[in-house]
C-alpha cells in the first residue's frame, strides 16, 4: 500500500509541473501579445514583431516539447497516436513563422490533455481517499492490559487492540468486549450506523460512534474488507467496456485518414492555416474522454452505495438484463431463523417442550439451535445439562437428558429412528403451510414440535417490483429448502417462478437452460454457497460481500450491504451511464464534422479551433460528471431485527397454539 500512495503522489506531483510549465508557457505567448501592442507603430514595427516572435517562439517551444517528447515515444514504440495531429500541427506553424499560432494551440490543447489527466487521477484520489480511512496508529493491548501505540501496518492476526469513540477501527476483527455503534457507511454504503456488540465483526477503516471496544484482529493490510473493495476499484480501472475498445480499434486508421484529408485541403487551398486549424480540430480529445469520464463518474456513484464492480463491461451486462434468480436463505430473506411457533403434543406443557429442545440445541452453533436458546432464554426456561450430544448434517441433533435419549430433527429423521408421532396425528397438529418445523422426541414419546421461519428482507418486494418496472420480466427464486417454505417465500416476492428443494448443480442446470433461452442471467446469492451459480451467470451478484473472501471473489460485483435496492440501481446506473457515454461520442463526433466544414470555408482560424477544441473536452468532462450523484435517491433502509427475538415471541412461544 505505501508503495502504491507514493505512486499517486508523484503523479499529482508530475500533473501539478506540468500545470505549472503550461502555465508559464501560456504566460509567454500572451506577453508576445501585449509586447506586439506596446511597439506598435511606424517606427518600433521591427521591433515589435522581433519581441513578439521572441517570446511567441520560447513559449511555443516550451509548450510544444511535451507534445512531441510524447509523439515521438509513440511512434518509436510502434503505436500510431492521435496526438501526433496536435504535434505535426504545431510543428507546421512554427516552421511557417506562425509562432503565436503554434502557442496558442500548444496551450489550449495542453489544457486538454491536463483535464483528461486530472480526471484519472480523480479516480486515484478516491482510492488514496479510501487508503486514508484506515488509521496510520493503533492502541495495541498487551498482555498484562497495557497500551502501546504502534503502526496500524505493524498489526497481526490476533493482536488486540482499543478502539475509542471517535476512532477509526485499524483493522478487521472480532468484539471481544464493548458495544458501540459503528458508522460503516465508507464500506457497505448504509448511511444508518450498526449496532455492535460481543462477537460482532467490524471492518478497518469504519467509525466508531459510541462506545470503547477491544477487538481481536483477524485481517490486516490487503485481506481486509477494505483493502479488497480498494482492489476491486483498481481492478475495474485497468478493464474495458466494449464501447472503449471499439474507439481503440479504429485509431489506427483516424490519424492516416485526417492526415490525408488535411493534405488534399493544403493541396487545393495552398492555405496553411486552414490545414493546421484542420490538425488541431481533428484531434479527438472529447472522443477519447467520452467514455473513461462517465465510467470513472458511475463507478464513484456505485461505490458510494456500497456497489463494487470487478469489470467495468459488467456494466454492459447489468443494462442488457432479462432474468435474475435469486437465492432464498440470506439473499431474499435475512438467514436468521427465528420461533414463531410450539406445538406441544397432548398432555405436554409448551415450557417442557421448549426446556428439551433448548437443552439439547444449545450445544450446536447452527442457526436453527441459536433461534430455540434465544426463545428458551427470553421466555426463562431453565436448561438440563445434555450428554453424548451428536449432530447428524442435514437432520438434526441427538443427546442424553438425565439419561434419557433425545432426538430434534425433521419428521422423516425423527421416524427413521422409531420416535411414534401418532399422538400428534389430528388435523390441529399439522405442519402449517411455509413453516420449517423440527420435532422434538424424549425417550421414544414426541412432545411435539417447534416451528421456525426465516423472515424476508424489509425492502426486497420493493426491489423486485423495481426490476419489473425496468423490464427485468423473470424473476426466478431458487432454494434448498422445501415446498411450502419456498411458495411462501415467493409469493411474498411476487417471484415469476420457484425452484426448490434444489442441489448446487440444479441451480447450474437453470442459469444454462435460461441462456439456452437468450435470456441474460443475473445470478444474486450470499456468495458462500452459490459460488458455481454466480459464476455461470452473465452477471454474479455477491449479496452482503463485506468481510466474506468467497463472495468477493466469486461473483463480478460485490454488494457490501444486504439491501436488494442495489440491484435496480446497478441496472438504471448501467443504462444512464450507456446513454452518457452515447451523449458524448454523439457531441466529439458532431463538433468535429461541424468545426472542419467552418473551416475548410475559413469561418474557424486556427487559435479558434484550439479553444473550441479545449471546450469540447470540457463539456464532455462535465456531462459525464452529472452520473457522480446518480442514485442520491437509494436510501438505506432501518435494519430489521438480530437474531434475538422480540418479546412477543418469547409470549407467544409459550402458548400452544
Amino acid at each position: 500500500m505505501p508503495h502504491e500512495h507514493l505512486s499517486v503522489t508523484a503523479e499529482t506531483g508530475r500533473a501539478t509541473a506540468k500545470l505549472i510549465a503550461t502555465m508559464l508557457g501560456g504566460m509567454l505567448v500572451l506577453a508576445s501579445f501585449l509586447a506586439a501592442w506596446l511597439f506598435r507603430g511606424p517606427d518600433g514595427a521591427e521591433a515589435g514583431a522581433f519581441y513578439r516572435d521572441t517570446l511567441a517562439g520560447l513559449g511555443a517551444l516550451l509548450l510544444a516539447v511535451p507534445l512531441w517528447w510524447h509523439a515521438l515515444k509513440a511512434l518509436f514504440s510502434g503505436h500510431l497516436h492521435m496526438d501526433e495531429l496536435v504535434a505535426l500541427a504545431i510543428l507546421a506553424a512554427m516552421a511557417t513563422g506562425e509562432y503565436q499560432t503554434a502557442g496558442v494551440v500548444a496551450f489550449f490543447l495542453l489544457l486538454s490533455i491536463l483535464i483528461e489527466t486530472r480526471t484519472a487521477l480523480g479516480a486515484r484520489a478516491a482510492i488514496e481517499g479510501i487508503v486514508r480511512l484506515t488509521p496510520t496508529k493503533a492502541r495495541r493491548l498487551l498482555q498484562d492490559d497495557s497500551q502501546e501505540e504502534v503502526e496500524a501496518h505493524a498489526l497481526r492476526r490476533g493482536d488486540r487492540v482499543l478502539v475509542l469513540p471517535g476512532d477509526n477501527i485499524p483493522a478487521d476483527g472480532r468484539i471481544i468486549d464493548g458495544h458501540s455503534t459503528i458508522n460503516e457507511a465508507n464500506v457497505t454504503g448504509e448511511s444508518l450506523p450498526a449496532e455492535k456488540a460481543v462477537g460482532d465483526e467490524v471492518f478497518g477503516g469504519t467509525s466508531n460512534v459510541t462506545g470503547a471496544l477491544r477487538i481481536e484482529v483477524t485481517k490486516v493490510g490487503h485481506d481486509t474488507t477494505l483493502g479488497r473493495v480498494r482492489d476491486l476499484i483498481l481492478e475495474a480501472e485497468r478493464t474495458k467496456i466494449p464501447l472503449m475498445r471499439l474507439i481503440d480499434q479504429y485509431a489506427a486508421w483516424y490519424t492516416p485518414v485526417t492526415l490525408m484529408i488535411a493534405g488534399v485541403v493544403w493541396f487545393f487551398t495552398k492555405d496553411m492555416n486552414k490545414t493546421i486549424a484542420l490538425l488541431v480540430i481533428a484531434c479527438p480529445c472529447a472522443l477519447i474522454l467520452a467514455t473513461p469520464t462517465a465510467i470513472v463518474a458511475a463507478l464513484s456513484a456505485a461505490a458510494r452505495l456500497g456497489v463494487y464492480i470487478k469489470d467495468v463491461s459488467n456494466l454492459e451486462w447489468a443494462r442488457k438484463l432479462t432474468a435474475v434468480v435469486f437465492d432464498k436463505t440470506g439473499t431474499l430473506t435475512t438467514g436468521e431463523l427465528a420461533v414463531t411457533r410450539l406445538m406441544p403434543a397432548p398432555g405436554v406443557d409448551a415450557a417442557e417442550l421448549l426446556r428439551t429442545a433448548a437443552s439439547v440445541e444449545r450445544l450446536s452453533r447452527h442457526p436453527v439451535a441459536r433461534a430455540i436458546v434465544a426463545v428458551a432464554e427470553k421466555a426463562r426456561v431453565s436448561v438440563e445439562e445434555a450428554a453424548q450430544f451428536e449432530e447428524v448434517s442435514g437432520k438434526g441433533v441427538r443427546g442424553l437428558l438425565n439419561g434419557q435419549p433425545v432426538l430434534i430433527g425433521r419428521r422423516t429423521w425423527v421416524t427413521e429412528r422409531g420416535a411414534d408421532l401418532s399422538a400428534l396425528s389430528d388435523e390441529k397438529y399439522a405442519e402449517p403451510e411455509g413453516l420449517s418445523t423440527l420435532y422434538v422426541v424424549r425417550n421414544g414419546r414426541c412432545l411435539g414440535w417447534v416451528g421456525l421461519e426465516d423472515r424476508t428482507r424489509p425492502e426486497a418486494r420493493q426491489a423486485l417490483d423495481e426490476l419489473r418496472e425496468l423490464g427485468v420480466r423473470d424473476l426466478i427464486m431458487v432454494t434448498g429448502d422445501r415446498w411450502s417454505v419456498a411458495r411462501r417465500v415467493a409469493h411474498e416476492m411476487g417471484c415469476s417462478d420457484v425452484q426448490a428443494e434444489v442441489l448446487p448443480q440444479d441451480k447450474l442446470a437453470l442459469v444454462d437452460a435460461l441462456k439456452a433461452k437468450g435470456h441474460t442471467v443475473a445470478v444474486v446469492g450470499d456468495g458462500v454457497n452459490d459460488a458455481p451459480a454466480l459464476a455461470a451467470g452473465n452477471l454474479g451478484i455477491a449479496m452482503g460481500a463485506a468481510g466474506s473472501d468467497v463472495a468477493m471473489n466469486s461473483a463480478s460485483v460485490a454488494l457490501m450491504s444486504s439491501d436488494l435496492r442495489r440491484l435496480p440501481f446497478l441496472v438504471s446506473l448501467s443504462r444512464a451511464t450507456t446513454r452518457v457515454i452515447w451523449q458524448n461520442l454523439i457531441l466529439g463526433i458532431s463538433f468535429i464534422l461541424v468545426v472542419e466544414v467552418a473551416i475548410v470555408f475559413g469561418k474557424v482560424h486556427p487559435m479558434l479551433a484550439a479553444l473550441l477544441h479545449t471546450l469540447s473536452s470540457a463539456a464532455v468532462v462535465l456531462n459525464s460528471a452529472r452520473m457522480v450523484r446518480f442514485g442520491e435517491q437509494v436510501e438505506s433502509h432501518v435494519p430489521g431485527a438480530r437474531t434475538a427475538p422480540t418479546a412477543a415471541q418469547g409470549r407467544v412461544a409459550l402458548q400452544p397454539v
